[in-house]
This record gives C-alpha cells, sequence and structure tokens, in this order.
C-alpha cells in the first residue's frame, strides 16, 4: 500500500478498493490542477511533463488538420520547435514569428501571418531564458476572431503570473510540476472544452483515451498538492520573489560596471534575472559560481548539456559577444534577502577576476 493512500484513506481490505482509493486520489489532484488556472476537472490531462504537454498539442492538433499551417515563435523551448521541425518535414507549413529586443511578439504581425489553413498557434506565456511575458490575451483575440486555436507553453509561468484560462481564452495550455515545487516527471495539459485532439500515446485507454498508460498516482497526488500550495500562497510568493529580484537586480547593475538586464524590464517573470556580463565569458562565469555555491545558467536549464549559442538571445538581435556574456539567475520561494547579499559580493568578486584576464578589458571601463 502507498503510505500516503494509507494516511488518507485507511488500508484497504482488497485490490479493488486499491483502485477506488487510488482514483479518488487522482481525481483529487485533477481539480487542485484545475483550479490554479480557473479551469474544470474534466480538462485537465496528465503527461509525464511540459515536453510532453507540448508535443501533445502540436501533435493532437496537427493530426487533425493535415499539412495545415502552424505559427509559433522564434525563442520557444525545444519542446516547442523540434516537434515544429518535424511537422515542417511531414509537409506542414511552420511560421516562426521574429521577437523585438525585449523578446515580445508583436500582435500585428501574428494577424498578418494567419491564413485560411492556419490550423494553431503556440506561442510561450513567459520565456524561460529572458523571462519576458508575452501579451497572450492579445494573441489569444486575434485567434478567436479566425476560430484558431491557441496553446501556450505556460511552464515558466504557472504559479508566478495570474492565469485564468477562461477569461484569457486559451485552448491550450502546457503545465509542468516540478516548476511549482512539485516532482519531476508530471504534467498537465489543460484542453478547453470544444476542442479536440487525437491521442498520441495509444494504449488501454487512460486519461479518457487521450493518454495511454497507468497514471503514476504518487506523482500525479504530489503534482495536485504543489497547485493547491501554490493557490493558496500564491500573492505571498510572488510577492517576495519580485521583491528579491528587484533588489539583486538593481543592486548587480549598479556595483558591477558594464552589465544589462534582458528581456521586457517591466513585464517578466517575477523569479527571472537574465544579466549581461561584458568582457566575461558566460561558462567561466558559470563554473566560477558553482565553484561559491551558486547555481546559475547560461542558456535553458533543460539543456545544460548541450552548450549551444541560446536561440532566443539570437532572435533578440544579441552579438556573440553579448550571448557569450550572459547569465540567467533564477529565484524560488526559498530564497532570501541574505543570499541575495551574498550572491552580489560573489558575483562582483568573479566577474572583476574574470575580467582581469579578459582579452576585452581594454575595450571597456571595467
Amino acid at each position: 500500500m502507498i503510505p500516503f493512500l494509507k494516511e488518507q484513506y485507511g488500508n484497504p481490505s482488497s485490490i479493488h478498493r486499491y483502485g477506488r482509493l487510488a482514483h479518488k486520489a487522482v481525481e483529487k489532484a485533477r481539480k487542485q490542477i484545475a483550479d490554479l488556472i480557473n479551469a474544470d476537472s474534466s480538462e485537465i490531462l496528465f503527461t509525464s511533463g511540459g515536453t510532453e504537454s507540448n508535443n501533445t498539442a502540436l501533435f493532437g492538433i496537427a493530426k487533425k488538420y493535415p499539412q495545415s499551417r502552424i505559427i509559433t515563435s522564434s525563442i520557444e523551448h525545444d519542446a516547442i520547435l523540434e516537434p515544429c521541425k518535424k511537422l515542417e518535414k511531414e509537409g506542414f507549413d511552420v511560421i516562426y514569428l521574429p521577437v523585438n529586443k525585449y523578446g515580445l511578439v508583436d500582435p500585428l504581425i501574428l494577424k498578418k501571418n494567419l491564413t485560411k489553413d492556419t490550423s494553431l498557434v503556440s506561442i510561450m506565456f513567459g520565456n524561460n531564458e529572458v523571462g519576458t511575458v508575452e501579451p497572450i490575451i492579445d494573441f489569444t483575440k486575434i485567434c478567436k476572431d479566425r476560430n484558431i486555436i491557441f496553446h501556450t507553453d505556460a511552464v515558466q509561468a504557472v504559479g508566478k503570473i495570474p492565469i485564468n484560462v477562461k477569461e484569457l481564452g486559451i485552448d491550450l495550455l502546457s503545465i509542468s510540476s516540478h516548476k511549482i515545487h512539485g516532482p519531476k516527471g508530471i504534467g498537465a495539459l489543460y484542453i478547453r472544452k470544444g476542442i479536440s485532439i487525437d491521442p498520441v500515446i495509444l494504449g488501454g485507454g487512460q486519461e479518457n483515451g487521450l493518454r495511454s498508460g497507468t497514471e503514476n498516482v504518487s506523482n500525479i497526488v504530489g503534482f495536485g498538492k504543489a497547485c493547491e500550495l501554490s493557490r493558496v500562497n500564491f500573492f505571498k510568493n510572488v510577492s517576495k520573489m519580485k521583491e528579491l529580484r528587484d533588489y539583486i537586480s538593481k543592486k548587480i547593475i549598479l556595483e558591477i560596471p558594464e552589465v544589462t538586464l534582458n528581456g521586457h524590464p517591466e513585464t517578466r517573470l517575477p523569479n527571472n534575472i537574465h544579466l549581461t556580463f561584458l568582457g566575461v565569458n558566460g561558462e567561466d562565469l558559470l563554473i566560477k559560481l558553482d565553484e561559491n555555491g551558486i547555481a546559475a545558467s547560461t542558456g535553458s536549464a533543460c539543456s545544460v548539456q548541450i552548450q549551444k549559442a541560446s536561440h532566443v538571445l539570437q532572435a533578440m538581435g544579441f552579438s556573440h559577444e553579448q550571448i557569450t556574456g550572459s547569465l540567467r539567475l533564477t529565484l524560488g520561494i526559498s530564497n532570501n534577502l541574505e543570499e541575495m547579499n551574498k550572491t552580489v559580493e560573489i558575483l562582483k568578486n568573479v566577474v572583476a577576476e574574470l575580467r582581469s584576464v579578459s582579452p576585452f578589458k581594454e575595450k571597456y571601463s571595467f
């Protein structure tokens, strides 16, 4: 007997009773997840995480509308871009919308690229690298006028940005548990009532036939609890992260020369800080910070084993020097002011050390 089921529901007398209890626990979690984004329980499909949710949305719609036009942005996560590349090879017309220097997609450019053959628009809610939050409601209004399905990868935004799928008019939305402090290996796809997608995983017909395979009950329950806690503590958590984000960002820019904050200065995720340290190699900076106990990233945290130039920064018009000198810091609900001050002091020392041997030290006023 799984301990959490025994604690909540008592000791079952049969396998049949265990099955009923597991089902009850799964459905409770489904409602907890739905409540976080103001959806109905029946609109929540469990997946293995954000990547599967994104793949299910793209391939699930593509199978219903063969060789149609799909529109996305040039700064999406690879969990969107890689499926789109595959769909291109299968004959789909995939359009990658440009962004401005802040990482924002212009709704007018989206509108100009819509055709009668467009089946799906997929634009992320908040960027995983620079933190820019997109004008989702503008996109959904444009799509609704043309009767086009709109999907958003909200993995970075759920639990950090207020999301009401009904008010925003979102058709499909991807969520990942571990981004809101739940267990890894579990996620969900919100599918608005009336939206029909073809299943990507076939088998025993679980999840109303949309995602076959035995449910990972323990992870689902953990995911549900994480969503409940995120909803209950939402304003307190977001307020704290914003306060710390703004404090450390201003302190870094004030105390370290030749540093810029990337992404939109205001319309951004509350826990994201993306900076460029001119004259410093980001990989060297990453190693030095790690030696001092600070976890950071030079790109997507989901692809840290693949060292490549950030496609997000390239799309935003960054030079090679700016890209290689960029760093992302991500805050969590457990961080505090003391850690912010310590991080700034370590950054000051490390950046100064690296710049002292930088080939660009004559170029800038370090």
